[in-house]
């Protein structure tokens, strides 16, 4: 497997540290607010790489942390009036609902920052007594970001351009613009912990490398894009400063979403909560959006985007229940299929696992999965093929392969009818179709076939698609769905 390191800007050959075990580190959200779509593509990245990876038979402890005491969930509560553990609990709950909807597996491990004061307090004697931080008179604990001569090699960034933008703000007592807080002095009001320092709390950043020391070196240390400066940078410099290790062999980092080409923010009135896209989507509608493309690049999250994404998941899942009913046939033939079409049917999964293997590409894989409805389509829909003992077979196939599918990818492991009716209802709701006139056209329009009525059978057929409804006649019977 190929993957690329934020560290050394490359694709490179992932080796673990340790024979047949990853030790896996991922962010986690500081819990004053409900998650959004930004929230989301990292948590389905880094779902989808611990799925891959188990798949290829390696056994991963995945770590990912929450942030429940900060000054945004201080803000939070006291503008609520309510406890701060309250509000961090509150939001640690919501997460979970909203990350058990979209299907993303529970982290083996969940640690938080108001567990780890003892090590973080640990960490910040042992970096003073190396000489590499420094407390102040007023209780804060400062990193001397120059006694750590690599600083900078995660984000590129050379000292000299980050003195350019460093400032010192009233009432700081740095030795040096550069340096940043692992402890801060408590202010009147705010949660705080005795220390040798003072009453304080953590800074954001020595958390992270409290709650991850117990499994370094880390093979893969991951977040979004936006985590890579600082957040990240620091935690290399304050681990390593003390570990005599690298504090992750591999950095990987997924990229921004926008919101129809803008940067996503409340002042915008464009931010978007899992929860309110899942009021007009279905969960794993939103999940296939995202796993749509690679995890690397920028994502635009659009509603003709949503859409689509809602057709090619509609495809998907009525190849899969028409491989079902087909399968349901009593006698079948013995007509060979075309040797071409056997031997890219054959090609296929490995295709799907090269592309999971070279740097996660979920959105190449989704492709193979396209190449394969395509072949199962064609076999349904020529005469000469859909009765065939070889198409069985493949069908078979088919469906095995749909259950590997939601192994890897967390996709297309719904019961197909099941799945469909739901996207139609939530389509309609989203048109603000009247079912019940819909379902009392489509009971007129079978009467009117029953009674060989077709003028009649037409016309109901042409005020279907007038409110965007689509009808079609099969050996079952009449079929319908939205346009």
């Amino acid at each position: 497997m190929q993957i690329y390191n934020t560290l050394g800007r490359q694709k490179e050959e992932f080796i673990p540290v340790r024979p047949g075990k990853v030790h896996m580190y991922v962010c986690g959200i500081t819990a004053y607010d409900y998650c959004h779509i930004g929230h989301a593509r990292s948590a389905l990245v880094f779902d989808a790489l611990v799925r891959h990876l188990r798949h290829l038979g390696l056994e991963v402890t995945f770590v990912r942390n929450f942030t429940d005491v900060d000054d945004k969930i201080i803000n939070r509560a006291n503008k609520e009036g309510r406890d701060w553990q309250e509000v961090a609990q509150t939001y640690i709950d919501a997460f979970h609902e909203d990350m058990d909807r979209l299907g993303v597996l529970r982290a083996d491990l969940e640690p938080r920052a108001t567990e780890y004061i003892p090590q973080i307090q640990e960490l910040c004697a042992k970096l003073i007594a190396e000489g590499t931080a420094y407390a102040t008179p007023s209780g804060d604990v400062y990193f001397r970001v120059r006694s750590y001569p690599p600083y900078g090699k995660l984000s590129g960034r050379s000292l000299d351009e980050l003195l350019s933008g460093a400032r010192v703000a009233p009432g700081e007592e740095k030795e040096d613009p550069l340096d940043f807080a692992l402890w801060k002095a408590a202010k009147p009001g705010e949660p705080s912990w005795d220390s040798p320092w003072g009453k304080g709390r953590p800074g954001w950043h020595i958390e992270c490398s409290a709650m991850s020391s117990p499994y370094l070196p880390l093979d893969i240390h991951g977040g979004g894009q936006d985590l890579v400066f600082p957040h990240h940078e620091n935690e290399i410099a304050q681990s390593e400063a003390v570990c005599r290790c690298e504090l992750a062999h591999y950095w990987v980092h997924n990229g921004f979403v926008q919101v129809n080409a803008e940067k996503m923010s409340k002042s915008l009135g464009n931010f978007k909560t899992i929860r309110d896209i899942l009021g007009s989507y279905l969960p794993e509608t939103l999940r296939f959006f995202l796993l749509g493309k690679h995890y690397r690049s920028p994502i635009d999250f659009t509603a003709e985007g949503m859409d689509e994404a809602e057709k090619a998941q509609h495809r998907v899942y009525s190849s899969l229940m028409e491989a079902r009913k087909a399968l349901e046939r009593a006698s079948w033939k013995k007509t060979p299929l075309p040797a071409e079409l056997s031997a890219e049917w054959a090609a296929l999964p490995q295709a799907f696992e090269a592309a999971l293997d070279d740097d996660l590409n979920t959105a190449q894989a989704l492709g193979q999965i396209f190449s394969q409805v395509r072949i199962v389509n064609r076999l349904l829909e020529e005469k000469n093929l859909r009765a065939a003992e070889s198409t069985r077979d493949l069908l078979e196939d088919f469906l095995a392969r749909a259950r590997d599918w939601d192994a890897q990818l967390g996709l297309f492991g719904r019961d197909p009818a099941e799945f469909l009716t739901e996207l139609r209802a939530m389509r309609a709701a989203r048109k603000n179709l009247d079912m019940d006139r819909v379902e009392d056209l489509l009971r007129q329009r079978r009467e009117a076939r029953m009674q060989k009525d077709f003028t009649r059978s037409d016309a109901l057929r042409r005020e279907l698609l007038d409110l965007g409804v689509s009808v079609r006649d099969t050996p079952e019977g009449q079929a319908w769905d939205l346009e």
